[in-house]
Parts: structure tokens; C-alpha cells; sequence
């Protein structure tokens, strides 16, 4: 009876671990075609069996690929619109979920209400009226589009998110700062703060993902300016004209472009998860 209830369990389990293996496979194969096709030549590029390991490897596409576009202006200005997005996220956004979340105030649950209702607006349906008022201020063509909105606490869902978590911060220590003369901005940043590492970093990774890759955006308000494009408008353009051959570069582009988020993925993926997690149960 033992012997056939081992032997289950290895078969589930080894069931479980083969769906495992390959979910994780289909899911890295585009990555291992996207290194792979940056290291091709033209002429490998048409070849019609697959091949992971390109013989020979192309390295100077990489070394080309700055050559042929400004990376680093692309990448100076992506950096600019990520930091002050950041800086937005995690302390304006947090000030507004502190409020909603430990200051109690007249119509705080229906403004808390209105602001989820914004999430299920969908971006675009905005997109055309935010342009117009951006147009008449005469931001168009600027960072200002990009930086204003992201710093001064637009997202939702950030606040919702570290809402949940604040909520779960024991009301004894915010109690004990005031009977010590503490100010509710110094609880927010001496006591609430200092323990909301994760869901932190989770709004930190969530923000770097979105500003890093966001094409849309850039694409509206930097169209007219190229000394403003971000990487993914710079990465857009190494589209070659009919007859040119430029998947290699894109490619090679493309994995500059990865790099960044698979390193803070990698650094920050413990606090990533525990602030999800914690932010989906607390409240």
C-alpha cells in the first residue's frame, strides 16, 4: 500500500515538474531566438532550419548598433523619464496612500472608490484630450508630458497597491510615534516607510518596467523632437526600409534594452514578490 502511494506521488510529481519544464521552456525560447538572431549575419538571418548557436557569432553587430544610432542619447533620456516616474511612484504616490490609509477624513472611502474607478479607464480613451491640453500648455515635444503626470502621483493602482500594504502596519507604532511628538509626515517616512520595503520595490520594478519599455507615449509627445526619443522609439527606427535587412540590429538592440530589467528583476525579485503578496492579503 506505502509502495503504491510513493509511487503516485513520484508520478505527480514528476508530472507537475515536466509541465514546469516546459511552460519555463516556451516561455525563455523568445528570449534565446532574440540573443540569437543579435549575433547573425544578414545572410543567416534567411536561413530556414533554427539555429540557437549562429556559426560564425556575430559580435560587432552590438559594436555596429552604436554606430548606427545614438544609444547612449536614447538611453540618457529613457533614464531621465525613469527617475522622476520613481520618484513619483514611491514617495507621491505613497504620501496618497498613506492619507487613504491611515488618516481618516471626511469622504475619504468615495474618493478612495474614485480613484480605483480610474484604473478601469483604459489609457487611450484619454490619450486625445491629455494631447490637447499638453498642445495648448505647449509641452508637446518635451519631457514635460512624460515627467509632470508620473511625478505628481497619476497611477492608481500604485497607490491602491501600497494602500493595502499600509493598512497592515500595526496602528500601535504610529500610536506610539504621536505620543512622542511625531508628526503624521514623520510617521510616514521614520516608521511606515522604513517597513514597506517590499511593496516598495515592487512599485519600483513595476514603474522601470513600464517607463523603460513604454513605446506609446514617448512615440505621441517626442515624435517631432529625435534629440528626445527614448530607447524604444530609438529602437523603432533601426526598422530598415523595403529591401534592407536590420532584424540583426534590432535584435542586438533589443537585448541592450533587457539587460537593465532582467539585473533589477534579479536584485529585487525577493521584495518584488513579498510585496505583492503582502499588498493582495493585508486590508
Amino acid at each position: 500500500m506505502t509502495v503504491s502511494i510513493n509511487r503516485a506521488r513520484l508520478v505527480n510529481h514528476g508530472l507537475i515538474y515536466l509541465i514546469v519544464t516546459a511552460g519555463a521552456v516556451m516561455m525563455i525560447f523568445p528570449l534565446l531566438w532574440t540573443i540569437s538572431t543579435s549575433l547573425k549575419t544578414p545572410e543567416q538571418l534567411v536561413y530556414t532550419r533554427i539555429e540557437l548557436i549562429p556559426r560564425p557569432v556575430a559580435w560587432e553587430n552590438y559594436v555596429k548598433v552604436f554606430e548606427i544610432a545614438p544609444v547612449l542619447r536614447y538611453f540618457r533620456n529613457t533614464i531621465i523619464i525613469v527617475l522622476c516616474a520613481e520618484f513619483g511612484s514611491l514617495v507621491m504616490c505613497s504620501l496618497v496612500a498613506y492619507a487613504f490609509a491611515r488618516i481618516p477624513f471626511p469622504g475619504r472611502d468615495i474618493m478612495f472608490v474614485l480613484l480605483l474607478s480610474s484604473m478601469m479607464l483604459p489609457g487611450v480613451v484619454t490619450l486625445i484630450p491629455f494631447f490637447i491640453m499638453f498642445d495648448r500648455l505647449g509641452w508637446i515635444n518635451t519631457f514635460l508630458p512624460l515627467v509632470v503626470p508620473r511625478f505628481l502621483a497619476h497611477n492608481p493602482f500604485y497607490i491602491f497597491l501600497m494602500r493595502q500594504f499600509f493598512r497592515g502596519v500595526p496602528q500601535d507604532l504610529s500610536d506610539a510615534a504621536r505620543i512622542d511628538g511625531c508628526s503624521e509626515f514623520g510617521i510616514w517616512w521614520r516608521i511606515v516607510m522604513p517597513i514597506s520595503k517590499p511593496v516598495l520595490a515592487a512599485v519600483a520594478i513595476f514603474t522601470f518596467q513600464w517607463v523603460w519599455n513604454d513605446f506609446l507615449y514617448p512615440l505621441v509627445y517626442l515624435g517631432g523632437n529625435k534629440d528626445l526619443w527614448t530607447l524604444a522609439l530609438g529602437l523603432n527606427s533601426l526598422k530598415g526600409m523595403e529591401g534592407d535587412v536590420t532584424t540583426h540590429y534590432q535584435m542586438a538592440f533589443s537585448v541592450l534594452m533587457i539587460i537593465p530589467m532582467m539585473l533589477i528583476f534579479a536584485f529585487g525579485q525577493k521584495y518584488f514578490i513579498r510585496g505583492i503578496t503582502f499588498s493582495g492579503l493585508k486590508g
